[in-house]
């Protein structure tokens, strides 16, 4: 009997993990047992694939470096990235700025929702205006500053320094390609064998996936509070999705028109990646699935996949940036804060910049909204009230934006292969067969 593909799996186990989290809920005993016994199983999951987020990078990165054997091959494909990432990024802003300018979901906020929102999360906010007033301090070249790491096993140590780690691996791949080539073997030789064997353990992780998407959404749906506020914000809600839509067809109509692939093709294969990040809310802790499926599944050559996607997890954030366009508009009609057309300018300019220096961890676009929101110049009195206003919806918000981020960055994967012949045929594999060579 033919096993169901993993996304299928994937996606039976978020529509029961949310059933039995509105069900058990109903029960005193509810929160308690799902809090024990079945949250750590999501934690665990989320734990695992973390752990081998640095590894991967290192080890696939230096992989697809040393294979091009050309210093002008990298430029290439480094250059290309950046550019098409920095694209993505403003359309997502201009489209999330076109709905929330259309729709208007801040003129149904009545001030009776502004005050319990206000007193229910202001606390909440104050640690997320604290952060992000001290990325705004830092001097116009910190973001590079932060960049170059002073200790490469201080940097690996934590995932919030991704972008440290990447810049270490991408200085030793080219110092790789200027060396001699029967010097720089042994070492190659010994980063195949190294990705090969953090790729056999995406593979065994992965064999968890279905029944940790379980874990994470009974929780989420059990942690769930104030839903008569999750409703009063239903509109503003409807008008990110709408746009993060909007932006998955951006995506589809790109891949269908310049790299000749099928929609349907398109999401089979990269949708256990979505469904993974929609579960975590972290495009760090899905990277090794989204590697994984972009080159297995979409046939780009791991060259490219071991650049693009780890770069991508890092500086792409194209949901982020559209949520954060929609955010602050919402948040100004709602206040009442009028905005000019330079001011909605202003919003593009430093939702691209914000987007590059976001980790990519849960709750990071929050903090970078803060720095969007005074770039426009909302009082401040008034900037506490505004992520109060949006804090409620805040995360089933971010699995949805994150669900873009993943979903760019395969996108650009498959434009930067194309562009330079790096697709071939996909080397598809089946999930299951891997616990059958365990077992």
């Amino acid at each position: 009997m033919k096993k169901l593909a993993l996304h299928w799996q994937i996606l039976i186990g978020m529509i029961a993990g949310i059933l039995f989290g509105w069900f058990i809920s109903k029960f005193d005993f509810g929160p308690g047992f799902i809090k024990d016994w079945i949250k750590p199983i999501g934690t665990i999951f989320i734990n695992l694939l973390k752990l081998i987020a640095i590894p991967l990078i290192i080890a696939s990165l230096i992989k697809g470096i040393s294979d091009l054997k050309d210093i002008s091959k990298f430029s290439l494909i480094g250059g290309r990235t950046i550019v098409i990432y920095i694209l993505t990024t403003v359309i997502a802003i201009s489209i999330g700025l076109l709905i929330v300018n259309i729709v208007q979901p801040g003129n149904s906020i009545s001030a009776e929702t502004l005050e319990q929102l206000t007193s229910a999360y202001q606390a909440d906010m104050g640690a997320k205006v604290s952060k992000a007033q001290a990325q705004k301090n830092s001097g116009p070249l910190q973001f590079i500053v932060d960049m170059v790491p002073s200790n490469i096993f201080g940097a690996a140590s934590n995932n919030g320094n991704m972008l440290q780690v990447i810049f270490f691996v991408v200085f030793f791949g080219i110092s790789l390609l200027l060396i001699k080539p029967e010097q720089a073997a042994p070492v190659k030789s010994f980063f195949d064998s190294l990705n090969e064997v953090i790729m056999k353990m995406v593979d065994l992780i992965m064999l968890m996936a279905p029944y940790a998407v379980f874990a994470l959404l009974a929780a989420l749906v059990v942690e769930t509070s104030n839903p008569d506020l999750l409703v009063a914000l239903a509109k503003y809600a409807m008008t990110v999705v709408l746009g993060l839509a909007l932006m998955v067809g951006v995506y589809l109509l790109t891949v269908s028109t310049y790299v000749k692939m099928s929609p349907g093709k398109f999401l089979q294969g990269i949708s256990p990646a979505q469904l993974l990040a929609f579960s975590t809310s972290s495009s760090a802790a899905t990277l090794p699935v989204t590697m994984e499926r972009v080159e297995e599944h979409l046939g780009v050559e791991k060259e490219v996949v071991s650049f693009v996607c780890p770069v991508g997890a890092t500086i792409n954030m194209d949901g982020t940036s559209l949520y954060q366009a929609v955010a602050a508009v919402f948040i100004c009609q709602a206040l009442d804060f009028e905005l000019t057309f330079a001011d909605q300018l202003t919003i593009i300019l430093t939702a691209v910049l914000a987007s590059i220096g976001s980790a990519a961890v849960p709750g990071a676009g929050m903090i970078m909204l803060v720095i969007v929101l005074e770039a426009i110049g909302l009082p401040a009195d008034k900037l506490a009230i505004g992520l109060a206003l949006i804090f409620a919806v805040d995360r089933p918000l971010d699995m949805c934006r994150t669900v873009i981020n993943v979903t760019g960055d395969a996108t650009v994967a498959l434009l930067v292969g194309k562009s330079v012949g790096k697709i071939g045929t996909p080397n598809v594999k089946n999930w299951d067969d891997n616990l059958e060579e365990v077992i």
